[in-house]
């Protein structure tokens, strides 16, 4: 019997301490047992390097959220929080989101 080939994905820890945040992923990209990548930047900087990211899922999907992100973030300028939430909501209504794996 001929078994799909299942994709493992990475959680990314992020730590704050006061005013000090760690956020952290490892570079692998994995396909069933085999490693595909070993170098992935899963940690990014973004909005000019004022905020930091980190993605776990589907590759595609999560560049394709960091994507819709990074729009909103340009959108609403320092405004951090009004980005994510207008993300949130985006992601909610629309069918094709919804079904993203990151």
């Amino acid at each position: 019997m001929s078994r799909k080939p299942r994709f493992v994905r990475t959680t990314i820890i992020a730590v704050r301490r006061g005013e000090q945040v760690a956020v952290a992923g490892d570079g692998q990209v994995t396909l069933d047992r085999g490693i595909m990548k070993n170098n992935a930047r899963k940690v990014r900087r973004v909005a000019g390097g004022t905020v930091l990211v980190g993605f776990a899922g589907g590759a595609a999907d999560a560049l394709t959220l960091l994507e819709r992100f990074e729009a909103r973030l340009e959108k609403h300028p320092g405004q951090l929080e009004r980005a994510s939430v207008e993300l949130v909501r985006e992601w909610r209504m629309d069918r094709a989101l919804r079904r993203l794996e990151a």
